[in-house]
């Protein structure tokens, strides 16, 4: 495995579902980043499900597991993310921006359970955490399931989930947006 290994779960980017444009299922060694990169009208949410993350971008932030971070470039930044010492596993969210003129911000959800504020009324995120031998219920939508050694992706109406990992749930509003017509 080089410093990063990326691999995309699910890539949308022609409006199939809403706002959401890319799910990537990161995993950086002890130290590894990204490189310093631009970015500009849109959300990142990145769900940490092991290690850290030092995110450089105006004040530094370390976002760790069980932490929910969400970037919004809006006008536009440039911005690094390293691993800690015991590198990351990170789920990257890409959703274009409810508000490309707007400054960028940066908030961090610590140890995130259920419902998150995303700030906006196209996408809802859920998420939870089942631990061996556990069960949650899941809303409906589309279900990230990210377990030891696979990333399940689904549309579903709600349903009981007993395999351990991290849970999403993705509501978006499945309407076609403006910026997908041709």
């Amino acid at each position: 495995m080089s410093d990063l290994d990326q691999r995309i779960v699910l890539t949308a980017d022609d409006g199939s579902l809403g706002p959401l444009l890319r799910i990537a299922d990161d995993r950086l060694l002890a130290g590894a980043g990204y490189g310093r990169h631009p970015h500009r009208a849109v959300d990142v949410v990145a769900i940490v499900l092991s290690g850290a993350l030092r995110h450089a971008w105006g004040g530094d932030a370390l976002v760790e597991a069980g932490d929910v971070a969400v970037l919004r470039a809006g006008t536009g930044l440039e911005h690094d993310e390293t691993a800690g010492e015991d590198g990351a596993r990170v789920l990257q969210c890409y959703l274009r921006s409810a508000a490309p003129d707007a400054p960028p911000a940066h908030r961090v959800h610590r140890g995130a359970s259920g419902w998150i504020d995303l700030g906006r009324t196209d996408a809802r995120l859920w998420v939870a955490r089942v631990p061996p031998g556990g069960s949650t219920t899941v809303p409906a939508g589309l279900l990230v399931l990210r377990g030891a050694d696979r990333v399940v992706v689904e549309q579903q109406a709600g349903r009981p989930v007993d395999e351990p990992g991290a849970v999403l749930v993705w509501q978006l509003d499945a309407a076609r947006p403006a910026w997908a017509e041709d």
